[in-house]
């Protein structure tokens, strides 16, 4: 959905540190996913974006998230009958 901030990725992302999502872009950014570009104000501001790399996952993400949506229940119950049986 184009650039990004950092501060609106964190809060999109609640649950993740600060630390871990500083780590998380510069991976992301290291492997050719996200480009990151710094601005030249006070203070300086950082956005972020996809490259075309990185758009190209977006299909693939997209049905392995159709296919986790679709097995989550399948999955759940094979989590709880493994935990109910390993019990012991």
């Amino acid at each position: 959905g184009g650039p990004k901030r950092f501060n609106e990725l964190h809060r999109a992302v609640p649950d993740i540190s600060q630390k871990m999502l500083t780590q998380t872009l510069r991976d992301l950014q290291r492997d050719g996913y996200v480009s990151r570009r710094v601005f030249d104000t006070k203070p300086p501001s950082v956005e972020y974006r996809l490259t075309p790399l990185g758009q190209s996952l977006i299909v693939p993400f997209g049905h392995l998230i159709e296919w986790a949506n679709k097995s989550f229940d399948d999955i759940t119950v094979s989590r709880s009958n493994f935990d109910s049986s390993n019990a012991r």
